[in-house]
């Protein structure tokens, strides 16, 4: 029974792939896709050449690389919030609770004050992002604390700091050039990651939503706190700092490949929860695989809802503190 929602989950998934292949300002039609992909797999179609090169340059250059970029940006985003959800025992808390976000930003920030080449700005963004996680543990350790209250009030200095860092690195920005490339960056962009880009940051993020999702179990041990854990032969620092990792590899990554994107790691596994129940084996999975169908969902909304194109990180803002307030009431349903 629990594969069925995995299962579900996917399906669901591969028919939002295959339908946002033929959205755009040029649309391809569900036999289009069929003949390009029976000659580009097997060579075999009644596809002309022309059409074919056309078809390919628009769906392996343009789309896909952007497809993959939501997807895997709203995976890492949903399980990292699923993951800190259960281990915090609080189904507000999001991916930003120990600072990853805040850091990441000022890293790509800084990024692009200081360096020109654009991988250099990626490995500022992700430094950021561990940075900011790092400072929050080593506050929590400083008081010889493993408590969550103590990583929690590490991340809040964290990402306060880190967003003052940010607001100082805006202030220096030239005006004209730099600063309009930082705030457009934070508002979350999903087209400026290349297929290079996507494999370089694809793989580690791939394995840090795979290290959350082998850990579910004992997300599901600490979820009930740290004594019950405890008793469980659960050693709780140990995975608690597993899973920070993997979250934070994840979600600073995230930030690499799409900029800051909010809602998606608060929401996402907060209606999963309660459609699933609260056990984290079917709960992460499902989570990542409806994070990453529902920022595809939306970039298909920004590109194609106007004349012209919406950051998704605004519409998954605008999008997402409705459906909270709406979900806000079933808050607890399905926690225990």
């Amino acid at each position: 029974m629990k594969k069925i929602p995995v299962l579900t989950s996917a399906a669901i998934l591969a028919i939002v792939l295959l339908l946002s292949i033929g959205l755009g300002k040029y649309p391809l039609g569900f036999s289009d896709i069929v003949e390009f992909l029976a000659r580009k797999l097997f060579g075999t179609g009644l596809i002309s050449e022309e059409r074919f090169r056309l078809i390919d340059n628009l769906v392996m250059s343009i789309r896909l690389p952007r497809i993959m970029v939501a997807a895997l940006t709203g995976a890492a985003l949903a399980t990292s919030g699923a993951a800190y959800q259960a281990m915090f025992v609080n189904p507000l808390v999001s991916p930003g609770l120990l600072g990853v976000l805040a850091g990441s930003s000022f890293g790509a920030a800084l990024g692009m004050l200081i360096f020109k080449s654009w991988y250099s700005i990626q490995i500022s963004t992700f430094a950021g992002g561990f940075a900011a996680v790092g400072i929050a543990m080593l506050m929590a350790r400083m008081h010889k604390s493993d408590s969550t209250i103590m990583l929690v009030l590490g991340g809040i200095i964290s990402g306060a700091l880190f967003t003052a860092l940010l607001s100082v690195v805006k202030y220096l920005a030239d005006p004209y050039s730099q600063l309009p490339a930082i705030v457009y960056w934070l508002m979350g962009n999903l087209s400026m990651s290349d297929t290079g880009t996507i494999l370089k940051a694809g793989f580690p993020l791939c394995i840090g939503v795979l290290g959350i999702v082998f850990m579910s179990k004992h997300l599901n041990a600490l979820s009930m706190g740290d004594e019950e854990a405890k008793t469980l032969g659960i050693s709780v620092g140990r995975v608690r700092v597993l899973v920070i990792m993997c979250a934070t590899l994840a979600s600073s990554l995230s930030v690499v490949l799409a900029g800051q994107i909010g809602w998606v790691g608060l929401l996402v596994p907060h209606v999963v929860r309660m459609i699933t129940g609260p056990d984290n084996s079917t709960l992460v999975p499902v989570s990542a695989l409806a994070g990453a169908a529902y920022l595809i969902t939306v970039d298909n909304i920004s590109r194609l809802a106007f004349a012209f194109e919406i950051p998704p990180g605004i519409l998954t803002a605008l999008m997402g503190i409705p459906c909270f307030v709406l979900v806000l009431g079933n808050a607890r349903k399905g926690w225990r």
